[in-house]
């Protein structure tokens, strides 16, 4: 009888300058209306870095992919949601993103589960989230992982040609 092969599970690093070229493929490469609001990215193609997304608020999941190396799965950007200072125990998780040969794996829950280890030891007691209204998987993930619905703003985008919710979620974070 065969063994069937476990991969290991993901490591989970902060992001540096030089993963930027791997990110900017998995964006574009998960690029979906299910979870983009903004247009699908056209060549030439802007740089996953800039003055906006810095490599500090990225934790980058790496896993063994099919061809049995180790790449870039998946990222989770982490972030104060404004400058200020009254709302400085807060984190916000602006963007999650995993590769296709990834998913199924754990790893949406794996990030989800770094940023709160590390929007913790930045001394947040709270994390929020946007997601869209008809991205029922992810909803389902962050209830999973004790995210609840902490308001809507019903039909705030247009998306493939209908009117599609943003779902406002969050949750307290324990020491």
């Amino acid at each position: 009888m065969a063994e069937s092969f476990t991969p290991p599970a993901p490591f989970v690093r902060p992001a540096v300058l030089e993963d930027g070229p791997a990110l900017a493929e998995l964006d574009r490469s998960t690029w979906s209306t299910l979870h983009a609001v903004t247009p699908r990215p056209q060549p030439p193609y802007a740089p996953f870095f800039d003055d906006r997304h810095l490599a500090r608020d990225i934790l980058v999941a790496e896993a063994v992919n099919p061809a049995g190396g180790t790449a870039v799965a998946g990222y989770v950007r982490l972030v104060p949601p404004t400058p200020l200072a009254c709302n400085a125990h807060v984190r916000q998780i602006q963007g999650l993103a995993v590769a296709g040969w990834a998913r199924g794996r754990g790893m949406g829950r794996t990030l989800i589960r770094a940023a709160c280890g590390a929007a913790r030891s930045q001394g947040a007691n709270r994390i929020t989230l946007r997601v869209l209204g008809h991205n029922a998987p992810a909803r389902a993930l962050y209830a999973s992982e004790g995210f609840a619905v902490e308001g809507v703003l019903p039909g705030e985008f247009f998306l493939g040609g209908r009117y599609v919710d943003d779902v406002m979620m969050g949750r307290p974070l324990g020491p």
